[in-house]
């Protein structure tokens, strides 16, 4: 497993895209957070980093994606995963080792962000006039909710064979996960139910944990899709000794 992690990490390192990766998440939100007059801290004069927490998964939606697209798809193309699949590598060993590297680029990218704290930390009046517990509330969330959405483009990237092909079906799956079933629960044609359709997107458990209320229930929520999506990988590629 740690053979392909560091497999992917040196990949990812000794190419641009880790670094644009980084570089686009981080300018984006710093725009969001700074400089755009609609969302700037500096504007609407309250210490928080909800700017962060309320559109991090909009962009992850399409940056996830772009770094998932080639890790299946790619050597699905190249022909170096049959040859991958003759080390002595058990199926899931290959995708925990990808689906970790991946993961960590997510960590990686969100680490600088908190430089965003510090600085809105140090803005408060008195300093420190920040609701801590919600902003580390809303970091576990986005981090699991990085998570997820690895797991999905890892997924996405073992049923085909095209990256771009990938990254659709990745974008979609992610941003129907993220707030489809919230969309869906607000039509009126579900009655009571309208709440337990609501509870099987992310988005209920996202803001949930962004109110700073780390449940186990909504912890186990994300683990459960991560794991759901990382055994339906692990039957794709099983799929080959058919």
């Amino acid at each position: 497993m740690w053979q392909v992690y560091l497999k992917e990490i040196n990949a990812f390192l000794n190419s641009l895209i880790a670094y644009i990766i980084i570089f686009v998440f981080l300018t984006t939100i710093g725009l969001i957070i700074w400089v755009f007059p609609d969302t700037s801290v500096l504007e609407y004069g309250y210490a928080d980093l909800g700017t962060l927490f309320s559109f991090g998964p909009y962009v992850f939606l399409f940056l996830i994606p772009a770094i998932t697209m080639r890790m299946f798809s790619e050597e699905k193309k190249s022909g170096t995963l049959e040859i991958l699949f003759t080390h002595p590598l058990r199926d899931w060993e290959i995708i925990m080792g990808k689906f970790l590297a991946g993961f960590s680029l997510v960590l990686f990218t969100l680490i600088p962000t908190f430089l965003y704290y510090y600085t809105i930390y140090q803005l408060g009046s008195p300093v420190g006039n920040i609701d801590t517990a919600g902003t580390t509330g809303s970091y576990v969330g986005l981090l699991l909710l990085g998570g997820v959405f690895t797991s999905i483009g890892i997924f996405s990237s073992s049923i085909t064979e095209n990256q771009v092909v990938a990254f659709i079906i990745a974008v979609f799956l992610c941003f129907f996960i993220f707030s489809g079933f919230n969309s869906l629960a607000s039509i009126n044609w579900w009655g009571k139910g309208a709440d337990f359709i609501d509870r099987l997107g992310i988005l209920y458990h996202y803001n949930s944990l962004s109110r700073g209320l780390i449940d186990s229930r909504n912890l186990a929520y994300f683990f459960s899709v991560m794991a759901i999506m990382l055994l339906s990988t692990n039957l794709i590629l099983g799929s080959r000794k058919w």
